[in-house]
């Protein structure tokens, strides 16, 4: 008898942020991006000369748990989300732990991008979603296998999501999504007409 298996598994870890304490106020962690955007000049600077639209404290910020309590208490929730995923991964840490890399703000406006990237020397990464206004660009993921496709024929329309080329996962405000850093993935254009689309991604680290 014929037998056909799937392997070497993609695992994408989806959880309302709060499932876990402390409980993350969503418009109070808004308030605190728009505060620490306005106020980040260094930031600001930084866009401007790499042409990023919006605004990332990515290059500027390393210390948002100190500067805002809400940012603290985000780490806390964070730290047990990433802790499922490694269990549900099985990864094997020995007498080391995941832990947080860094943290930053994104703030994309309507018909802004973030281009397609992975993130080198990290383990887990993630994005916590604060405000997705309607038409908002969903998360798009590549499968890592692409690259190697040279001369496969595209998949029939409406395949299986394991099969897809790539998967556009959809959020919401106070969602987190975790995948293992060497997962490529990119922010399609914001089609939201007025309001911006903010997150705050993450990197943890094994140390």
């Amino acid at each position: 008898m014929s037998q056909i298996r799937s392997l070497f598994a993609t695992r994408l870890y989806r959880a309302d942020l709060s499932e876990f304490d402390p409980r993350i106020d969503t418009s109070e962690l808004e308030a605190s991006c728009y505060s620490i955007a306005e106020d980040d000049e260094a930031g600001q600077e930084w866009c401007e000369e790499q042409g990023y639209p919006g605004y990332t404290s990515y290059a500027s910020l390393t210390d948002l748990p100190w500067r805002f309590p809400i940012f603290g208490d985000l780490v806390k929730a964070l730290d047990v989300h990433v802790a499922a995923f490694a269990e549900d991964l099985e990864f094997e840490l020995a007498d080391r732990k995941l832990v947080l890399e860094d943290l930053w703000i994104n703030i994309l406006p309507p018909g802004g991008t973030h281009s397609s990237h992975i993130h080198p020397h990290s383990v887990i990464s993630g994005t916590t979603y604060v405000a997705m206004p309607e038409g908002a660009a969903a998360l798009k993921i590549e499968d890592p296998r692409l690259a190697m496709m040279m001369a496969a024929p595209t998949r029939r329309k409406g395949c299986r999501e394991e099969l897809k080329a790539f998967v556009y996962e959809a959020t919401k405000p106070g969602e987190v999504l975790l995948w293992e850093s060497w997962l490529r993935h990119e922010v399609p254009l914001n089609m939201a007409e007025d309001d911006n689309r903010i997150s705050v991604s993450f990197n943890y680290k094994w140390e």
